[in-house]
């Protein structure tokens, strides 16, 4: 993989609905590393970009399997194994009860497994990207739009990206130095 200098290109827009039809006309073209920037949520921007699948609901499965596993090891093992007690005559593996400890355990992972899950996923935090040079950049918090096409692109190509994006009615392109 050949190494770029730019890390992409970055267009803004002045509302939510250029930046939406940008991001799909972007798509059908063949761009597949894009990321929008906005102030707020818009909806399908996440399918506009080509953003389909998410890892976060396995990683919430296995954690809620590990804290299940955990919770019914954390009962069984002073119970049956390490200190046995034989209380009214009932069995020692006494399952029915090792239940609300289990569930709680298997909620906490879960819950703790998707937080943490999700932050890796999405490599947060960032404390620095490539998008914070661009000097127009700070207005994404406040009330512009910017959609940014990766130089990683495979369709990537300077000048006739940056063209493309100028058509898709653009306030501006700025190119992001990696």
């Amino acid at each position: 993989m050949r190494r770029h200098p730019l890390y992409g290109l970055l267009a803004e827009f002045d509302n939510a609905e250029e930046l939406l039809a940008a991001a799909r006309r972007a798509h059908e073209e063949g761009y597949t590393l894009l990321d929008a920037f906005t102030p707020f949520p818009i909806e399908g921007l996440a399918d506009a970009v080509g953003f389909h699948k998410t890892r976060v609901p396995a990683v919430t499965f296995i954690g809620g399997l590990i804290g299940c596993a955990g919770g019914f090891f954390l009962q069984y093992y002073p119970n049956v194994m390490g200190y046995p007690l034989n209380i009214g005559g009932r069995p020692y593996n006494s399952w029915p009860s090792f239940i609300p400890i289990t569930f709680e355990l298997t909620i906490l992972c879960a819950a703790l497994a998707t937080v943490f899950g999700m932050l890796a996923l999405n490599r947060l935090p960032t404390p620095y990207h490539p998008v914070f040079n661009v000097p127009r950049f700070a207005l994404a918090t406040r009330d512009r739009f910017f959609l940014c096409v990766k130089a990683r692109d495979p369709k990537f190509d300077r000048e006739k990206t940056g063209q493309f994006l100028t058509s898709l009615k653009a306030r501006g392109v700025f190119e992001i130095e990696a």
